[in-house]
């Protein structure tokens, strides 16, 4: 007997997956993506009984020609989605969504086996869309009838987590893979965070990393840069405020810890996904959230000035709470007897 994950092409969907993964006991296969993220996060992981990287691709952002060819290759794929889970003696199935899941989520369903749907987002996926009637369950933190409400996060982010009163540091981040936009604003208010003595952690992404640090030290400013890191959480608790993108991992991590975010979203998210991940925090007082074209230095200190970072970082801890794997992982369980 075996748990199948599937799942991935971005951090976002990926994180689900590591987090997920910890709290289950039965043995565990994965089945993702040649292309995206999948292979670097999940290739060598020591916690999967064995990986698979199937030759998936997207069918949403084609043209009529390229949907139909990349329909005909997910119809390949399904089938041999369909031997791995077989093979393994898969009993349940969960899905994070990304074009990576589609064959062995079909496939799942062909054969019978329970499928469960993580959705990250506030607005539904393409794939999550499709497949949610004919899903066991459909786990969603913005929906009151899932059957999980806690994000799965993981427990890292909640131990070091903690109230804020004072900002004396500040995290930047457009992600691993770096964003332009935030790049060019964390440069224009470096200087007068640096006159408050606000010190600068700046996830700049790897292509932009020395680029992004030369310009610092024409400044004349001591801040931290990096591109990728498996710090994060670190870098997240040593913060007393952060400007981020709001993918949906990284919303509900810099939540679990209580770090008070005003948020810029990836303004080609698909079906604008991170704007309305970060609303939903928003219309509880919970978050901050201007658009890239917004941006500027005097808007963002005002925002900084303004807020109560103690108010907001009390009520952030109350918001996830620590046992969304967990729940998810024995739910998984449960469906696997």
């Amino acid at each position: 007997m075996s748990i199948a994950l599937t799942g991935g092409g971005t951090g976002g969907h990926l994180a689900i997956v590591a987090a997920v993964k910890e709290h289950l006991k039965s043995d565990t296969i994965y089945i993702g993506s040649t292309k995206g993220q999948d292979r670097a996060w999940f290739e060598n992981d020591g916690d999967f009984k064995k990986t698979y990287f199937l030759e998936s691709t997207s069918v949403v952002d084609k043209g009529k020609l390229g949907k139909i060819f990349a329909l005909l290759n997910v119809a390949k794929q399904v089938v041999k989605a369909r031997k791995i889970l077989k093979e393994n003696g898969v009993k349940a199935v969960l899905s994070v969504g990304g074009y990576s899941a589609a064959p062995a989520s079909v496939a799942a369903l062909t054969l019978g086996i329970p499928l469960v749907i993580h959705e990250q987002n506030a607005a539904v996926g393409t794939l999550n869309r499709y497949l949610r009637p004919f899903a066991k369950y459909f786990i969603s933190s913005y929906d009151e009838k899932s059957p999980v409400k806690a994000y799965a996060t993981k427990k890292i982010f909640f131990d070091l987590a903690r109230v804020r009163s004072e900002l004396k540091t500040i995290l930047i981040s457009g992600g691993s893979q770096g964003a332009k936009a935030l790049n060019q604003f964390a440069l224009q208010i470096a200087p007068e965070l640096n006159k408050r003595g606000i010190k600068i952690y700046h996830q700049a992404g790897e292509k932009n990393l020395e680029a992004v640090k030369q310009e610092y030290e024409k400044l004349g400013i001591d801040a931290e840069v990096f591109g990728f890191t498996d710090q994060m959480p670190q870098i997240m608790a040593k913060a007393d405020f952060a400007i981020a993108r709001a993918g949906a991992s990284t919303l509900w991590e810099l939540a679990a810890n209580g770090l008070p975010t005003l948020f810029v979203p990836y303004p080609y998210a698909a079906s604008d996904h991170q704007y309305h991940n970060a609303k939903f925090l928003v219309e509880e007082n919970l978050a901050f959230l201007l658009r890239e074209n917004q941006l500027t230095v005097d808007k963002v200190l005002n925002i900084i000035d303004s807020a109560n970072l103690e108010q907001i970082s009390q009520k952030l801890l109350k918001i996830n709470h620590p046992d969304g794997a967990k729940k998810i992982a024995q739910l998984l369980e449960d469906l696997a007897q």
